[in-house]
């Protein structure tokens, strides 16, 4: 899945998104992650510095070629084993069960289905494994949420790689059969003007059943 211009594009984007306050949010969301994880959209490997030594591995799935080589250059200097995969978030490269986590940054907003993408997270993830997201979200308040609904009718999609703002991720994390342990609504940058993409939420989710003994 090529995106060339919006790949380079993100690579700049993404780096000024972290000094605007995007590394805090990265850091709190991989904090305590603990056994295998699975990152899905790994981008240019912004996550990667963030993960803690209880994670003993990650698998990055990153499709866009500039984004993974990229994502494989950081990979090398991470404190944790990481493995990045050319893969799609609705056909994941792994097993039923493999993983005790998946994170998912800033990407549910961009893959074609998000249905298809959260049942794939749920089928790799153990009974009781947990789901990290961190994604720009359908606004609470009416003009905003018109606002997006203009915004992902035009060219906003076509020139940010697919990207819809107007998705109410939380209801479909929810549709896919995850339980909502937490979840925290923010704006985001703080302290810059107001954009379809504004809106985020920051959280966890379980896939329900029983969990294995470890």
């Amino acid at each position: 899945m090529r995106h060339p211009i919006f790949a380079r594009v993100y690579e700049k984007l993404s780096v000024q998104m972290d000094r605007a306050g995007a590394a805090e949010h990265r850091h709190a969301l991989a904090a305590g992650l603990r056994g295998r994880v699975i990152e899905i959209g790994a981008g240019n490997g912004l996550m990667f510095a963030h993960y803690p030594a209880t994670a003993t591995e990650v698998l990055a799935v990153e499709p866009e070629p500039r984004l993974r080589a990229t994502a494989q250059a950081a990979a090398r200097s991470a404190a944790v084993p990481i493995r990045v995969v050319d893969g799609l978030a609705d056909a994941l490269p792994a097993g039923d069960g493999e993983f005790d986590a998946a994170v998912t940054a800033l990407v549910l907003c961009t893959v074609p289905d998000q249905q298809a993408a959260l049942a794939e997270i749920r089928r790799v993830l153990r009974p009781g494994g947990q789901l990290r997201f961190l994604e720009h979200v359908r606004a609470e308040g009416p003009a905003l949420r018109r606002a997006q609904q203009f915004a992902d009718a035009t060219l906003w999609p076509v020139l940010l790689g697919g990207c819809r703002t107007g998705r109410d991720t939380a209801g479909a994390i929810t549709a896919a059969g995850f339980a909502i342990n937490e979840v925290q609504r923010f704006r985001f940058p703080p302290g810059g003007p107001t954009s379809p993409a504004s809106p985020h939420i920051r959280g966890t989710a379980t896939r329900p059943g029983p969990e294995r003994r470890r």
